[in-house]
């Protein structure tokens, strides 16, 4: 449907833009060329795309008709001119702490899902840059034009950001916060909870000699190797000397990890890690080592990414419960977005993980069980 002149002051998400070749400019959708399609006044059209109060409720069936106009038209609102006026500009800022890390990967991914299940479109900002100099919030992401900002991983080496987001005029929410203190609303996993479903599963398959390939994380995180520190020690008495490998939370760190543990004088019958990608990295070293797994080596991860189902073997991994705690982060800050007055103490809920058992494990070789 075409659009018809209109008066931009009555409709401030409206724009044109010019052919690339100088002539003919077209108009983008507004809310005026919604209110004709979808038979209702431009003022309920905007009453609908800003989600504003009204005194008189807007009907369902009426809403619905917007919605699905301004979908069909392909509407896109005007964050800049929407957030002068102080309307809602229906975006919500991501701060990622790591895009290399094929776990923010899916995370990025579920999050833009709940967000445009909810009207809400996603802006990503990139939280990487020298440690010792810190980041600024407005390299990273122009808060001006979001309703709320949601962070995904732990920020707790760049100061200079976390002050930044302290004194946002809009609200934050925290995920997967590691060990930082708590300074924000906050929605997080158990870990240890996790560490403890792997090793229970390897310690009731008979397995006793355990280690850990610890990838390093951003921020200095350490709570899954400390975990399986102070279990193993509850459980077995101690950790073996060597059997804690701290390297790169990648593919070559899992393999130089294995290839350490493999070199000891008794080596482990089970590897637990710290993340799938170095999970992943186990497995392939101990395929290039002729170790066969689960036969002669059992390995767990954690997290259950997408590729821990379609390894050779399958990974036994422990279930990170990302759906949930994205669902739980985006309802969270467009609650507190459209609530001015609602608290934005900081507080948590964790969410349990589960174990997930696949073709990685098994019972150690009877010549490795305790007589």
């Amino acid at each position: 449907m075409g659009s018809e002149p209109h008066d931009g002051a009555s409709d401030p998400s409206s724009a044109t833009v010019t052919g690339t070749d100088g002539t003919r400019p077209r108009s983008i959708t507004t809310m005026r060329d919604i209110a004709r399609a979808a038979g209702v006044s431009q003022s309920t059209v905007s009453r609908v795309l800003n989600d504003a109060p009204t005194r008189v409720p807007i009907a369902a069936d009426t809403r619905e008709r917007v919605l699905v106009a301004s979908r069909r038209l392909g509407y896109r609102p005007n964050p800049h001119a929407r957030s002068l006026r102080g309307a809602s500009t229906m975006l919500i800022g991501a701060i990622v702490r790591d895009f290399s890390d094929p776990f923010f990967a899916t995370v990025i991914e579920a999050l833009a899902v709940e967000a445009m299940a909810r009207g809400y479109n996603v802006v990503i900002g990139h939280a990487h840059g020298r440690v010792d100099e810190g980041i600024a919030l407005t390299s990273v992401l122009e808060t001006r034009y979001t309703d709320a900002i949601v962070m995904l991983g732990d920020m707790q080496d760049q100061p200079r950001l976390l002050e930044d987001l302290r004194d946002s005029s809009v609200p934050v929410v925290a995920t997967w916060q590691g060990t930082s203190p708590l300074e924000f609303p906050t929605v997080d996993v158990d870990e240890r909870a996790g560490i403890v479903a792997g090793l229970d599963h390897l310690i009731g398959l008979g397995h006793r000699r355990i280690a850990f390939a610890s990838g390093r994380l951003p921020g200095d995180n350490w709570q899954r190797q400390n975990a399986f520190t102070e279990v193993v020690t509850e459980r077995l008495g101690s950790v073996p000397d060597g059997y804690l490998q701290v390297v790169d939370n990648s593919l070559s760190g899992g393999e130089a990890a294995l290839s350490a543990l493999l070199a000891l004088p008794e080596p482990p019958t089970a590897v637990v890690t710290s993340t799938d990608l170095v999970a992943v990295g186990v497995l392939h070293a101990a395929y290039s080592m002729s170790r066969i797994v689960p036969d002669e080596l059992s390995v767990v991860g954690f997290d259950d990414l997408l590729l821990a189902a379609h390894t050779v073997p399958a990974l036994t991994t422990v279930r990170m419960p990302i759906a949930d705690i994205v669902r739980e982060s985006v309802e969270l800050a467009i609650g507190l977005a459209r609530d001015p007055a609602a608290s934005r103490a900081p507080r948590v809920r964790v969410y349990e993980p589960t174990l997930v058992i696949r073709q990685s494990t098994a019972p150690p070789p009877p010549a490795a069980q305790p007589s």
